[in-house]
């Protein structure tokens, strides 16, 4: 039998999107996974959306928290609950390739990989295309990612069993998977990717990693207070991430 996968997917206000992103899950060819939903106390019409999908698949769970913690809680907290070899990632606005779970878990089983990701689609509020973001490197290390997070969290899958257990984010606002990659690839793991696109990113206009002005101060918080590299050091990358910023956008 397959390896359970668990999935965790933090929900804030998500009625538009959330049944998507859950479609996508249930659509997989590979099917022995476990979906944790963290609802970080959604005020629109999400849980009575859910309360439906819920009742028709035992492998979906719904944990609901009592007041808004942030996405880094609310995915810890899936973390924690985790039951499989596997750990992934999906939020609520994005979506699966149906074979996602497929090709990437074969492809970490024959590399004895611990850290894979996968090149992935943008699409508008809509659900339109707007291009693909294609990996440019096929093995990350440490080095390579503090210039850039080139690593999409909707198309990252660790295997437990090799990091040698869980692994939690930081509690930040913003960026707090990038700082979890930046962790596990100081550790001396790697980064394996995929270019096959294997995952749809939704980019909405007013979402927190929309504003730019926020992503800088977050990144700046990252190398200084969580990687605790010297102030020269950080200036340093700064400089480079918004060169690479300027050359995406």
């Amino acid at each position: 039998m397959n390896d359970l996968v668990s999935i965790v997917t933090p929900i804030y206000n998500s009625d538009k999107y959330i049944k998507t992103a859950i479609d996508s899950v249930q659509a997989q060819t590979y099917q022995n996974w476990e979906l944790i939903l963290i609802d970080d106390f959604s005020q629109d019409d999400t849980l009575n959306i859910l309360e439906d999908i819920i009742k028709n698949d035992p492998r979906i769970k719904l944990i609901m928290l009592n007041s808004n913690c942030g996405s880094a809680y609310a995915r810890n907290k899936g973390i924690e609950l985790a039951k499989g070899r596997y750990l992934a990632f999906l939020d609520s606005d994005d979506i699966w390739r149906s074979e996602k779970l497929d090709k990437q878990i074969t492809f970490m089983k024959k590399g004895a990989y611990s850290f894979s990701f996968t090149s992935y689609n943008k699409i508008n509020d809509k659900g339109d295309g707007i291009g693909p973001v294609l990996i440019k490197k096929n093995v990350i290390e440490y080095s390579d990612l503090l210039y850039t997070n080139s690593i999409g969290c909707l198309t990252v899958i660790l295997d437990l069993n090799i990091l040698g257990g869980k692994k939690y984010m930081p509690l930040i606002n913003m960026r707090n998977d990038y700082a979890l990659w930046l962790s596990l690839l100081r550790e001396g793991n790697k980064a394996y990717g995929m270019i096959d696109i294997l995952a749809d990113y939704r980019s909405r206009k007013n979402s927190l990693s929309s504003n730019k002005l926020q992503v800088i101060k977050y990144q700046w918080k990252i190398y200084r207070f969580y990687q605790h590299l010297g102030f020269f050091k950080s200036i340093y990358y700064m400089l480079y991430y918004a060169y690479y910023g300027f050359r995406k956008y």
